[in-house]
């Protein structure tokens, strides 16, 4: 059976595929990478689980996967968190400084997260993350660490995030079903940034950009801090269904050739280059260039990034960015997708592989594992926290990933 002290398990449950991870630790915070486990996602749609013996028995194959791999028992996890249910804003809470020398201590600022949080969210949604970003002590703004600063008013800002009750219970009874327990639900984008992004990039301004099967979500960060979170309704899957349609060929043939051929961008595509393409109905196949299969992807690519582009201008982040952006996720593979974000953004652009974790690091350098070995990641630091100093965690909601940045004279 693993251990909590020593092992971590990573668990991301997408539309098209389901990675667990199994991280191990070594040395003084060091981290290996041991087990792989991947599956075919089944019922499951957009992040939501819409056949729920389906989801079990892929979320089984999976986890059977990564314990063979690992060579351990994994009976917990760290589960991630995405799809259209996910909404997030931002909040602000206002406390007056309790002590009568006025020096802020951890309990204001306790009390000034407790007063952020305290919103009124409709019926069926829960918070999921509260992630403090800065604080204002007297008018001062632009604080990290606050506590022992003297003041007699203390503000905080904060990033909440929420989810749907329903649609989160079904994910977490999923993985309960395949016979593991979920230690905590941590967003997806958050869990890929902890593994993909460097702090230079956090601090300067850079938006993360996760495409996965069903949906693009995508996190804003400045100053250190998480400021804004969004999904877009289009993902890998929709590359695929687009090239069964303009190719007239099944679907999992489509699959195969955009992972074998695709690119996104038509000028990339020598034109001499040709593929071979299954047809429907039994008839033999179809020699073409595959420029045309590029001439199928790169509309798409393109309205993704379009609806994505809105989204952070309507949120008022587009001169936030100055890091640019880092594309994860399945999607964020195809060929051709940096340089068409680039042209839509005008932005310097990259594709986001883990970092700073060893062991199987051949296996998992790829955007599509950002999120599986992030939740490992983000799993180690929280205990690291725990064990460092005994600070009730509980009060900030799940936030502990962000906190010993918040709480560095403590550790």
């Amino acid at each position: 059976m693993a251990h909590r002290e020593n092992y971590f398990v990573g668990l991301d449950v997408g539309t098209s595929k389901i990675s667990a991870i199994v991280g191990e630790t070594h040395g003084e915070g060091g981290l290996d990478v041991i087990g792989i486990g991947l599956a075919e996602a089944n019922g499951i749609r957009r992040g939501v689980i819409v056949n729920l013996e389906a989801a079990v028995e892929s979320i089984k194959k999976a986890i059977e996967e990564a314990e063979l791999t690992a060579g351990i028992e994994i009976d917990s996890a760290h589960l991630g968190l995405s799809g259209s249910h996910v909404k997030a804003f931002n909040s602000r809470g206002v406390v007056a400084v309790s002590s009568k020398n006025r020096e802020i201590t951890q309990e204001d600022v306790r009390r000034a997260i407790d007063a952020a949080k305290a919103v009124s969210l409709p019926n069926g949604r829960e918070i999921v993350h509260v992630l403090p970003q800065d604080f204002v002590v007297d008018e001062q703004d632009g604080i990290g660490a606050p506590i022992g600063m003297i003041g007699s008013r203390l503000e905080v800002n904060v990033h909440v995030v929420t989810g749907s009750e329903s649609s989160t219970q079904n994910v977490i009874s999923s993985v309960n079903r395949a016979g593991v327990s979920v230690i905590d639900t941590v967003l997806e984008q958050l869990a890929a940034a902890e593994s993909v992004l460097t702090q230079d990039e956090k601090e300067l301004g850079v938006a993360l950009v996760d495409i996965g099967g069903g949906i693009t979500d995508f996190a804003i960060f400045e100053r250190g801090s998480l400021w804004h979170t969004g999904v877009v309704a289009l993902g890998g899957d929709h590359f695929t269904n687009d090239i069964a349609v303009g190719l007239r060929t099944p679907i999992p043939e489509a699959e195969k050739i955009k992972r074998r051929a695709g690119c996104a961008l038509a000028s990339l595509v020598d034109e001499a280059k040709t593929i071979e393409v299954a047809s429907v109905g039994g008839r033999q196949p179809r020699v073409m260039a595959q420029r045309i299969l590029a001439d199928v992807l790169q509309p798409r690519a393109e309205e993704i990034f379009h609806q994505l582009w809105d989204e952070i201008r309507h949120a008022g982040y587009e001169r936030s960015l100055n890091s640019g952006i880092v594309l994860t996720g399945g999607g964020g593979i195809l060929d051709g997708m940096t340089e068409i974000a680039e042209k839509i953004f005008d932005l310097p652009v990259r594709r986001g592989s883990p970092l700073g974790v060893g062991g199987l690091t051949d296996h998992i350098n790829n955007p599509s594992f950002a999120t599986s070995v992030g939740l490992v990641m983000y799993a180690q630091r929280n205990q690291m926290i725990e064990m460092g100093h005994s600070i009730g965690i509980g009060a900030f909601g799940r936030t502990t990933g962000w906190l010993r940045g918040l709480f560095k004279e403590f550790f």
